[in-house]
């Protein structure tokens, strides 16, 4: 209940204002009134009569209409209206309190130094009332007056204070709430970025693949009818699984909200259909697994995956005829090392170092804190080696 009246009073702050000055108002009028008729309430002080109290009233009461958005001007036009009713002689009367409210609203609003300006003059203002009206001023009469004018003035600067620590938490959710928008927004174009690399991958392998047997299903066509009709096939199925692949990923890149369920990430188990795959496009490989398999995440296998896929793919593109490539996965204590190495000619290449296949290959072997090193071998070939925690090194 509180809550929602504290936030109503935010939206409607003037009306707030008009709530608690209006009864004010009224009963300062009504002071002035029994005043007016009175005529000796105050001896020796000055009758203005009731129009030239209700004027004074007005002087005093109406600005704290605008003390919210204008503290420091309420104030000092609050201060110069009962400074001068105290050079004319006219007594103190209950509107006068609205030098106190109108100190409240400075002290509550604005920096300290103004705050303890609008003090001084609050308690400056006491002092020459106080004399006014005391026929025989003494020390603990004013300081007893003087209590409730430090009071109000600790209220206001306990307000402010506690506006300030509600706007810096305002101001530090709306800031956390800014940047985990842009932490998603980072990780969604990390995320994107990492699709694009599979996306590089998947398209330089098939299409590799199926300008490969397309090249020789056209020599093929007239001297082995069959045989190039095999490599068509090929061509077809690689095409379709490229398709496929591709639509998945693509897919996850779509900013509308995509109901279609899409294959899981290739994985070690998904190595021999790669391999298969590739020595069906005329490339002869050999792949030899040693030590004892452990289970890796889903991460890990997938970058093993692409790094196979994509030094195979280069062997295609570079290898030249007759070239052979093999495959060793040896499952150490510490680590997973990964070797794929080719005896063709791709190290000779023109631009085989340019690519962004040996970068993808990096960056995704770093992410779990490998190493990956690629290069000519002597005599001929190429070989590319990636290290990858694994086993104990892991578990630490």
């Amino acid at each position: 209940m509180f809550g929602r009246l504290r936030a109503w009073s935010r939206r409607h702050p003037g009306t707030v204002d008009a709530l608690w000055l209006t009864p004010f108002l009224l009963l300062s009028l009504f002071n002035v009134w029994f005043v007016a008729l009175s005529g000796d309430a105050f001896p020796g002080g000055l009758d203005l009569g009731l129009p030239g109290f209700l004027v004074l009233g007005l002087l005093l009461i109406v600005p704290l209409f605008w003390l919210r958005t204008r503290p420091r001007t309420v104030f000092a036009i609050v201060s110069l209206v009962s400074f001068g009713q105290w050079l004319i002689d006219v007594r103190p009367l209950s509107f006068n309190l609205a030098v106190l409210i109108a100190m409240y609203g400075v002290v509550s609003r604005r920096p300290t130094r103004w705050a303890v300006a609008a003090g001084l003059v609050a308690e400056l203002g006491l002092l020459l009332s106080f004399g006014q009206i005391a026929a025989d001023p003494n020390l603990i009469s004013f300081t007893s007056a003087s209590v409730f004018v430090v009071a109000i003035w600790i209220a206001g600067i306990y307000a402010n204070t506690r506006r300030r620590y509600l706007e810096s938490l305002e101001e530090r959710a709306e800031r956390a709430e800014h940047e985990r928008d842009q932490q998603a927004r980072l990780a969604a174009a990390a995320e994107r970025a990492r699709i694009a690399r599979e996306l590089h991958d998947v398209v330089a392998h098939n299409v590799s693949v199926i300008i490969v047997q397309a090249d020789g299903a056209g020599y093929a066509i007239d001297t082995d009818p069959e045989q190039a009709r095999e490599a068509m096939r090929t061509v077809s199925a690689t095409g379709r699984r490229a398709l496929a692949e591709m639509r998945r990923m693509v897919g996850v890149l779509r900013t509308d909200e995509v109901t279609e369920e899409y294959a899981p990430q290739p994985s070690l188990s998904q190595l021999d259909e790669l391999v298969a795959q590739v020595r069906s496009s005329g490339l002869p490989v050999d792949l030899r697994v040693t030590g004892g398999p452990r289970e890796l995440p889903q991460g890990e296998q997938l970058t093993v995956y692409r790094i196979v896929q994509e030094a195979l793919t280069n062997t295609l593109k570079h290898g030249g005829p007759g070239s052979r490539a093999s495959v060793e996965m040896e499952y150490c204590v510490r680590e997973l090392l990964l070797r794929v190495t080719d005896d063709g000619r791709g190290a000779a290449a023109p631009g085989h170092e340019g690519g962004h296949g040996l970068v993808g290959m990096r960056e995704r072997v770093a992410m779990f804190g490998g190493t990956v090193e690629a290069g000519p071998l002597p005599g001929g070939g190429f070989r590319v080696t990636a290290r990858l925690p694994a086993g104990e090194s892991r578990a630490a």
